[in-house]
């Protein structure tokens, strides 16, 4: 039997999973991170799921070799399409864009559950995706940030409530990651805002109108963080 490790991005992500929740692992590709989280007694089994089939064949390899064959099942889905809304208590979708998540997720019916729990890892657009989340009723429980190298990574946890509060412009783009106070999270939130002014920059040089409304938002973004560090000082 094969002893599954996870890079500091899949780690992040584990660490979000609730203990003893059947899991959905959409896009498994190797099927780490359930095998991961079976061999560690977190998740007694799920579903390790992926649009194609070579991915699929990389997982039944992992959970074979892992021993756990017999607690995963491997389903050739695009998205939750082909996923039973029985078969799991969370749901992990991880390195996609968060365009692609949101497309997922708008496709299923099922998700507006209450008891479901869903896991994601935005590779980029993260505010798309917190933007669904706003507008279909979801409340992002929790964010936590990954880095492997130069890269940080973004996990996002959320649940339906059926509530739609008004959030600030700034959520869109910050959701929770406020709420941690680490350096990897500060630097993330710093590449959001670096990214965000050299497109602004961009449309001031080609004289687009839609410059002001980008800069409104790159003003909201520094006032929630010049609020969040005065409330810790």
């Amino acid at each position: 039997m094969s002893r599954i490790k996870l890079d500091a991005r899949l780690s992040a992500v584990a660490s979000m999973v609730r203990e003893n929740s059947r899991v959905a692992d959409i896009g498994t590709d190797h099927g780490y991170l359930l095998a991961w989280l079976i061999q560690n007694g977190i998740s007694p089994g799920g579903i390790a799921a992926d649009i194609n089939k070579g991915p699929l064949e990389n997982a039944r390899k992992t959970v074979s070799e892992a021993g756990i064959a017999d607690k995963v099942e491997l389903v050739l889905s695009d998205g939750l399409k082909n996923i039973d809304e029985n078969s799991c208590d969370d749901i992990v979708i991880a390195g996609m864009g968060g365009n692609l998540i949101a497309d997922i997720l708008s496709d299923c019916q099922w998700i507006y559950n209450p008891d479901l729990r869903i896991i994601a890892q935005p590779m980029s657009h993260g505010e798309v995706l917190r933007e669904f989340y706003i507008n279909n009723g979801f409340e992002i429980l929790e964010e936590r940030t990954a880095s492997d190298g130069k890269r940080i990574y973004c996990v996002i946890s959320a649940a339906y409530t059926g509530e739609r509060p008004q959030k600030d412009i700034s959520y869109i783009y910050l959701g929770k990651l406020t709420d941690n106070k680490d350096e990897t999270t500060n630097k993330y939130i710093k590449k959001i805002l670096t990214a965000l002014e050299k497109k602004y920059s961009a449309l001031i040089n080609a004289g687009k109108e839609d410059a002001s409304s980008l800069g409104e938002i790159i003003a909201s973004i520094k006032g929630k963080i010049t609020e969040e560090n005065n409330g810790n000082c």
